[in-house]
């Protein structure tokens, strides 16, 4: 019975992230009536929201007064380590996971492009959540594999440039290209920048459903990005990757890779519904159909690298 309460709890961490209650008393320490007159909210849903904060521990309150906790402070736009955009982005999908029902009973159901149709607002937090997301995982990644014998990476649809600058940063000699959208490339310009790699990356704005990808590599990586697409759209993905590799190159996918029974890891199967609710076709694969899928497009030597829970799993193909 509790399992089923959690969206209650859910729900006003997310209210609470998407009226930015955390930056705000991280800014300053206030009562529900002093910020319910500046902010021009409600005072009774805003206290009662507020006071839910302080019994999850997000929010502490001493003399009617709120302020975070270390646990809330997280939440704020101030923190060096914000998870916000996460939270901000988790509140964009509340209301297409609310249409798998109708998906279901194969009803028409809220399915958009996880990205490309997002408002400016909506896609600066799905890439700040994905960088979240990554911090750890991208490191984590760059040292399991031996990237050394590379000279240069094709980071497609590669956000902020979390993992472009893990894999520079574990390998001194790399250079990169960074591949994303015309939208996103001034965010990883700027992200780049601030961490001093954007003298070792070239940006290019395309569309790898529609455009052409940068040759001259000999590593590519798809990282968090086959999910999003349907098998199709993986095969014609990697024709592409095939195209501009060099000859001898590696593809690199990191993503969920489903075993046979489609049940384990059980984060991607969950993640498959994520997919199911706000993609038109895309999915958590198995490593076989992966495998045919690469194989369709020309690759060899498909391996299967690592597994994991995180989206840690790793393919390998060469060109």
């Amino acid at each position: 019975m509790t399992e089923l309460m959690n969206f209650m709890k859910n729900r006003v961490i997310l209210t609470a992230s998407e009226l930015d209650l955390f930056t705000k008393f991280d800014e300053t320490p206030s009562t529900a009536n002093e910020t319910a007159k500046r902010e021009g909210f409600n005072e009774k849903g805003l206290a009662r929201v507020l006071d839910c904060l302080v019994a999850f521990g997000f929010l502490k309150k001493e003399d009617n007064r709120y302020s975070n906790t270390e646990k809330g402070a997280f939440f704020s736009s101030r923190h060096p380590e914000t998870i916000l955009p996460m939270a901000l982005h988790y509140n964009h999908l509340w209301n297409a996971w609310s249409s798998l029902t109708d998906v279901v009973k194969n009803k028409k159901g809220k399915r958009h492009n996880v990205i490309v149709r997002l408002d400016k607002k909506d896609r600066e937090a799905f890439i700040g959540a994905m960088h979240a997301i990554a911090r750890t995982l991208s490191k984590d990644i760059a040292d399991a594999y031996h990237a050394d014998r590379f000279e240069c990476l094709l980071d497609i649809g590669g956000a902020s440039g979390t993992y472009t600058m893990a894999f520079l940063k574990k390998n001194p000699k790399m250079q990169a290209v960074l591949f994303d959208l015309k939208e996103v490339i001034p965010i990883a310009k700027k992200r780049l920048a601030d961490e001093g790699f954007l003298g070792r990356v070239k940006l290019v704005a395309g569309d790898f459903h529609t455009d052409e990808l940068p040759g001259g590599c000999d590593l590519a990586l798809l990282s968090a990005i086959i999910h999003q697409n349907s098998p199709e759209e993986n095969i014609a993905l990697y024709k592409k990757i095939y195209d501009a590799l060099k000859p001898g190159g590696t593809l690199l996918i990191r993503d969920h890779i489903m075993d046979g029974s489609r049940t384990l890891p059980a984060p991607g199967a969950l993640f498959a519904i994520n997919m199911l609710v706000n993609t038109a076709g895309g999915d958590s694969y198995t490593f076989a159909e992966v495998k045919d899928a690469l194989k369709k497009a020309g690759f060899i030597d498909i391996k299967l690298l690592r597994t994991g829970d995180r989206m840690d799993c790793l393919v390998e193909a060469v060109k």
